[in-house]
């Protein structure tokens, strides 16, 4: 049991949670890192220490100034809680379309919030675009960047992943994570590689993104769109450069609905949007490798901040999603016919 000193203190160390009844199903032991159990209630909480910690120990960034950042919400969370920790501000850039739950949290953990209109990245009024703008035009601010500072991924490769080998024993044979910033899958994937190089990683891509075109084709193309907020890329950053992939995998929405029923009415395991692609990704992964494997992923956020979009019927039949969930076992006949579509890559960018 820890004991800190600030909140920030307490970023890190999450258990390892297995899923009982996707594992029993498939007979691959299938683990969830507890990432909500961080202050801010995110994995970003771990970017968040990071990104500053550097900054701080860098001199870029001193007491009393103010940390600006474009994000979906998670990361300003994070920024907001270990922010407040180091005695320094916190401005997030956030698109206006993401969770009113994401929104409140920033606000309520000190930070204050810019809301712009969603616009595509080329366009000079994109958050990210914003955030750095108003970095740059004040003296008093720092940008995080978290997109491109390798920060990011540093803080997956020093302690994510080691906390992930500690726990599984040495014994794990895929890695699967969604990317949004790419920091996640680049520092564990990075670290756990080093450790294993016969350990598989599986990223998983929602409709909207171009991560799963990229790594077939070298082009980012992408259709559709996904509920899922802050997770796909549409460019490569410097994060992403770090990952070490073996296998890509596009997966809809719709299956985000079942999976994220059954482990909640199975299991009680209540999963945001982007932890309900993951846990897709690892059953996916599971039936394609065959009983006996250990495979894990992340359970990114709180469930509640998913409320307002993917537990919400009238909100998913506006997206032309059904409510309703198909039954487990025709999903997982469709995971099992997923054949080429299951992208066999060999991403390692040094």
């Amino acid at each position: 049991m820890r004991v800190g000193a600030r909140q920030s203190d307490l970023i890190g160390q999450t258990d390892l949670l297995r899923i009982p009844s996707l594992s029993d199903l498939t007979g691959c032991d299938i683990f969830i890192k507890c990432e909500f159990q961080n202050p801010g209630g995110s994995i970003k909480d771990r970017a968040a220490k990071q990104l500053i910690d550097d900054a701080m120990e860098r001199g870029e960034l001193k007491p009393g100034m103010t940390v600006v950042e474009g994000t979906a919400g998670n990361t300003g969370i994070g920024l907001a809680v270990v922010a407040k920790s180091y005695g320094l501000r916190m401005l997030a850039v956030m698109p206006n379309d993401q969770t009113p739950e994401k929104e409140r949290m920033i606000r309520l953990h000190g930070g204050e919030l810019m809301a712009v209109d969603p616009v595509p990245f080329k366009n000079e009024n994109h958050f990210y675009h914003t955030a750095r703008r108003v970095a740059e035009e004040r003296d008093d601010c720092w940008w995080a960047n978290q997109f491109e500072n390798t920060s990011n991924a540093r803080a997956h490769y020093l302690h994510t992943g080691p906390e992930i080998w500690e726990q599984a024993e040495g014994k794990i044979d895929v890695l699967v994570s969604v990317a949004g910033t790419g920091g996640t899958i680049g520092g564990n994937s990075r670290f756990l590689k080093e450790q294993n190089p016969e350990l598989d990683v599986w990223v998983v891509d929602p409709d909207g993104s171009g991560i799963y075109e990229f790594l077939r084709s070298g082009d980012y193309v992408a259709n559709g769109g996904s509920m899922t907020e802050g997770i796909g890329i549409m460019r490569l950053v410097d994060n992403f450069r770090q990952a070490r992939i073996d296998y890509a995998v596009n997966l809809p929405d719709q299956d985000l609905v079942t999976l994220s029923r059954y482990v909640r009415d199975e299991d009680g395991i209540v999963l945001g949007s982007s932890s309900a692609l993951n846990v897709a990704g690892a059953l996916a992964a599971a039936l394609r490798k065959g009983p006996g494997h250990r495979i894990v992923t992340f359970s990114c956020d709180l469930g509640e901040r998913s409320v307002s979009k993917l537990y919400n019927p009238e909100y998913l039949r506006g997206r032309g999603l059904n409510p309703d969930p198909e039954p487990i076992e025709v999903l997982m006949k469709r995971y099992r016919e997923l054949g080429d579509k299951v992208l066999e890559v060999n991403w390692n960018n040094d």
